[in-house]
């Protein structure tokens, strides 16, 4: 199953690893400029984690523990947005089904929909441990249950779905099985296609208590949490506007908004969930695009509508953001081997910034120099392929003798279970 992202929303990299180098005095630094020796260690300082616009996860917090509410705190960095409601249902793709069967665990209640004819069969209790739809060729599927060994069970004219009374049913998946709430369908990935996909039909809230727990803790300050509720309902509310697919609107991974169904709910997330129900942030009467990060390093940055302006942001560098702050060190030979063509880098330029904060801000475009050729590079492209936390960097530069820098511990310090950036 494969999805292309017509917006990015997140960058997505890791850092790969924090390296300790011995150095030997400083080179020359002047603004913007670095001159590099043949054997150098480059220390890379930066701020803030993920692309910076919209809302701060960490400045969140520190809002919360300043006595923002979630209203104020959504309104410092949605700035220009208004308060409205939404309901209905999300369709999300799951993308950790990669068969083209769909498995399920027997359960009491399960209820099988063929979504051609529209009948509804509930399944009996036969001993099954398992029910699954085969597709077919004509565009329907065969249904059986797993007893000792599969059954047939009954056929169905179009596509099938699973469902339980407003229960949770369990997916079967190839990485493991997780109970989701609505229903889960098998869809064609295209016309005349035996190929399908696994799609979550889900009401907004029940998907809303799947997400924010994956995304902020749920222990954190209640405010802090319902505004990421907020934040995470909007944003599955804009993508519902303008989907990914023809049978799916947004997908469950960080490339959208990690999902993880009825497993992944705490009730301290679903309290946050039920406070805000409904509710979202409009821009000119429709959902908003209401990107977020895991820290924004004490500026916001510009996105790509005027909702999302840089901004300076006095909440996030609290004591407990270990990324508002943070610096890597590496030999140049990394720089040299991501991009070969330079030869032995001798210079790095950064040549244009956003203008906001320490060093000028995040590196919108760079030059790297040399022995065989100039790289021009942007400071997404930098990050990306270096795994930095962020485009707002600076550098230093060192003499290196002896062998270079080992690696010596992870550098994890995302938010969650990725750098959270929508």
């Amino acid at each position: 199953m494969n999805t292309t992202r017509r917006r990015t929303a997140r960058a997505g990299i890791l850092l790969a690893a924090t390296l300790v180098a011995t150095t030997a005095g400083p080179a020359h630094a002047a603004g913007n400029s670095w001159d590099v020796p043949h054997q150098a260690t480059i220390t890379i300082r930066g701020h803030g984690f993920g692309h910076g616009h919209g809302m701060s996860q960490y400045g969140a917090e520190g809002a919360a523990r300043q006595g923002l509410t979630y209203k104020q705190i959504a309104d410092f960095y949605y700035r220009g947005t208004s308060w409205g409601t939404t309901k209905g249902r999300v369709d999300v793709l799951i993308t950790g089904d990669t068969t083209d069967d769909l498995v399920v665990l027997a359960r009491k209640g399960l209820v099988l929909r063929d979504r051609a004819s529209g009948e509804k069969t509930e399944l009996p209790d036969n001993g099954a441990t398992r029910w699954r739809i085969v597709p077919t060729a004509d565009g329907g599927g065969r249904v059986g249950y797993l007893e000792g060994s599969w059954h047939p069970f009954t056929t169905l004219k179009g596509e099938g779905e699973f469902s339980a009374h407003a229960k949770p049913v369990t997916l079967v998946t190839p990485s493991g099985n997780r109970a989701y709430r609505g229903r889960l369908r098998a869809v064609a990935t295209s016309a005349g296609s035996t190929a399908r996909s696994t799609v979550n039909d889900v009401s907004m809230e029940s998907y809303v208590k799947g997400v924010v727990p994956l995304e902020m803790p749920a222990l954190w300050s209640p405010e802090a949490v319902r505004a990421q509720a907020v934040a995470a309902r909007t944003y599955a509310a804009y993508e519902r506007d303008h989907p990914l697919g023809s049978d799916y609107q947004i997908c469950d991974t960080s490339s959208c908004q990690v999902y993880g169904g009825y497993d992944a709910e705490h009730p301290a997330s679903n309290d946050a969930v039920d406070a805000t129900r409904q509710q979202v942030l409009l821009a000119n009467g429709d959902p908003a695009f209401t990107q977020f990060g895991a820290s924004s390093g004490g500026w916001t940055s510009a996105g790509s509508v005027t909702y999302l302006p840089a901004r300076k942001d006095p909440y996030d560098g609290w004591s407990g953001n270990p990324v508002h702050s943070w610096k890597v060190t590496v030999p140049d030979t990394t720089i040299e081997n991501a991009w070969p063509a330079l030869g032995d880098l001798t210079r790095i330029v950064v040549t244009k910034r956003d203008g906001n904060g320490d060093w000028g801000g995040r590196i919108w475009s760079m030059t790297l120099v040399g022995s065989k050729k100039k790289v021009a590079v942007s400071g997404d492209t930098f990050r990306a392929v270096l795994g930095l936390r962020s485009t707002w960097v600076t550098f230093g530069v060192a003499q290196r003798s002896g062998r270079a820098p080992a690696p010596t511990q992870r550098a994890d310090d995302s938010l969650m279970a990725a750098d959270l950036e929508r």
